[in-house]
């Protein structure tokens, strides 16, 4: 067994025996034509990782704090689902060119005050970012919260985030491709 498939057993072990915020139960996974549907509209491929989260274990509903949003569908919490918050991400980002939201950067978790988990969708590994929007300007508002999506999984599967109690201190580092990434889209 691969080290994805064991991680993947542990988060769907975790995810049947949790339930964040607001879920009354484990939504059913999607199936591979709504992840079609979804990678359409976003005009990118979810990483590999992100992808099995959502077709094996459930359309969101587990995870950190509220858990992973759904990927279509809005959640009865109201909460807007993965793909229409990206769009409006983006959209909003082009109307107001001081808050710009990075290509590719796919919002998947939301921790309350406007602040989410984000997965970079153009690395491999899918980064994981935490989008802080309390900041004084974008460019302070997006800090690394984990090098790729299994580790942040495993820190969740640990307890050992940034926003369990026992870490209070730990400070996260700044995304330091926000300006290329950003920059090099106002350009085009």
């Amino acid at each position: 067994m691969t080290e994805t498939e064991q991680l993947l057993e542990k988060v769907a072990e975790e995810a049947r025996n949790t339930r964040p915020w607001g879920w009354p139960s484990l939504p059913e996974p999607v199936d591979t034509a709504a992840l079609a549907r979804a990678e359409a509209a976003l005009g990118f491929p979810l990483p590999p990782l992100l992808a099995a989260l959502y077709l094996r274990i459930g359309d969101g509903g587990f995870g950190p704090e509220y858990g992973l949003l759904p990927l279509l569908d809005s959640p009865p919490s109201g909460e807007p689902a993965v793909v229409p918050q990206y769009l409006a991400n983006r959209e909003s980002g082009r109307k107001d060119p001081d808050w710009p939201w990075p290509e590719g950067i796919l919002p998947i978790s939301h921790w309350g005050c406007g602040m989410y988990a984000c997965v970079d969708c153009r690395t491999p590994q899918g980064t994981v970012l935490l989008f802080e929007p309390n900041a004084d300007d974008a460019h302070h508002a997006w800090y690394v919260d984990a090098p790729g999506l299994a580790e942040w999984l495993r820190t969740w599967l640990d307890g050992t985030g940034w926003y369990d109690e026992s870490n209070d201190d730990m400070d996260l580092a700044p995304w330091a491709d926000f300006h290329i990434r950003t920059d090099a889209a106002r350009t085009s």
